[in-house]
């Protein structure tokens, strides 16, 4: 299992180290047996560039994600980069009565999904990835505080 971090926004403090924890139970949780994973914490500006020069779409969101296979792998198998916006965590967490901390596991859980093939194009296939993202967030939950995620600790370069 590769797991990179990289912190490339100021708005809150990100210890990447329980971050990258998390992660691991994600995969254990997912079955994952083989991971080359990217994950780009970035700010709104930089996502609203990436959006718009990758996806053709104006503006910041919570997370894009690069599926990086040649060939479709197998379903224990992931190899991508997630760009995930703290920005958008943070005002998405007042909008959803959650805390950031918990938004970004979810956009971390939402994009690792992709990256096995889970789609949210149409309403049923949506139905059944926010289902499994919901039991997933749910268990990390119970597993890790997610308050500890702005703590002090490796906090990402």
């Amino acid at each position: 299992m590769n797991v990179a971090i990289v912190n490339r926004q100021r708005s809150r403090k990100i210890n990447t180290r329980l971050l990258k924890q998390m992660i691991g139970e994600l995969f254990s949780e997912l079955k994952i047996s083989e991971a080359e994973l990217g994950i780009i914490l970035v700010g709104a500006r930089e996502m609203a560039r990436v959006n718009r020069e990758f996806l053709q779409h104006e503006g910041s969101t919570d997370v894009i994600t690069f599926d990086h296979r040649d060939e479709p792998l197998p379903t224990d198998q992931v190899h991508g980069e997630l760009f995930i916006c703290v920005d958008d965590a943070i005002k998405q967490a007042g909008e959803f009565k959650t805390t950031w901390q918990s938004e970004i596991v979810r956009y971390v859980v939402h994009g690792v999904l992709h990256l096995l093939g889970y789609d949210d194009l149409q309403p049923h296939l949506r139905r059944v990835m926010k289902r499994e993202e919901n039991r997933l967030v749910r268990r990390l939950e119970k597993r890790f505080s997610l308050a500890e995620l702005s703590s002090a600790g490796k906090i990402g370069a």
